[in-house]
């Protein structure tokens, strides 16, 4: 990005990064504990105290850095803030490259929330908490940029995309679709955070770029009339909070807690916060995808 919009960026972040803070300490300290939920957790996560929860912090409002470089904060962090302490838990939020997060679930970290869409293929190897509800969205430079109407239409474009995710998967399987339709590839530049896929695209490297809803919307916010959401979302699909499947019953826990959380009104007030409140997924479950 430019300076004038890195800058002004940089002081909407530290302004969220101190409300995130204040918000998780006061949210945990107020939060009770579920005593049927807190059985549903496993002794091995129940004895640590504390549970290690993956985000990749590229991703705002969802999960990004603060100020100070690496506390991750955002709508992801607040949740696990809030939703762990009422299993009697603690919730470290940690940052991790995305397609790091799934492999390495069990192991390095206890569970993954990352804004990962709750697809048939990942049920497969994890189960999901599902706990709110977003598309995918276009969005390129304001002067300049490419007539995108749908998936269809990025054919011959270069596109940006953060690697591991949904937008991946639909860019690439879309060039397919182009060539075999007789019309140009997609170019798909893929990177390891979002940042960096929003980068190339305000340097000129990619033409348009893609991600969930929430997140392409905030962007285009924090440009400051740089960006443009363009053409229609599309895919509204469920969030999931990502658990491994050894974990027994820890994905029942997190579920009956999220509950509670809806209930008490405080997974309102988080969404409310960044202004994400369209995706709000009132009747959670476990592995909801369609596809």
């Amino acid at each position: 990005m430019k300076l004038s919009v890195r800058s002004a960026a940089v002081r909407v972040l530290l302004a969220a990064a101190f409300a995130g803070a204040v918000f998780a300490a006061t949210s945990s300290a107020a939060s009770s504990v579920d005593s049927a939920a807190a059985k549903l957790v496993p002794a091995k996560i129940k004895s640590k105290g504390t549970v290690v929860v993956a985000a990749d912090a590229s991703y705002a409002p969802n999960e990004f850095l603060a100020s100070d470089g690496h506390t991750v904060v955002g709508m992801d962090a607040d949740l696990a803030n809030a939703l762990f302490p009422i299993l009697g838990l603690k919730a470290k939020v940690v940052n991790a490259t995305f397609d790091t997060i799934i492999p390495n679930l069990g192991t390095k970290f206890d569970v993954g929330m990352s804004s990962f869409t709750d697809t048939k293929a990942r049920e497969k190897t994890v189960n999901f908490v599902d706990y709110f509800e977003a598309g995918t969205s276009f969005f390129a430079k304001s002067s300049g940029g490419p007539k995108v109407t749908n998936l269809a239409s990025i054919c011959g474009l270069t596109v940006s995309v953060e690697s591991g995710t949904t937008e991946e998967t639909d860019a690439k399987g879309q060039s397919a679709k182009c060539t075999k339709a007789g019309k140009k590839a997609v170019n798909v530049l893929t990177f390891q955070t979002q940042s960096n896929a929003n980068l190339a695209l305000s340097s000129g490297r990619a033409q348009v770029s893609m991600a969930d809803s929430p997140v392409a919307a905030y962007q285009v916010k924090q440009s400051h009339g740089a960006f443009k959401l363009v053409g229609q979302s599309y895919g509204v699909a469920p969030y999931g909070i990502a658990v491994p499947k050894a974990d027994g019953t820890l994905d029942q826990a997190i579920l009956a807690a999220l509950k509670d959380l809806i209930k008490s009104g405080k997974y309102a007030s988080i969404l409310g916060k960044w202004g994400i409140q369209s995706g709000a997924d009132t009747k959670p479950a476990l592995n909801g995808a369609t596809s």
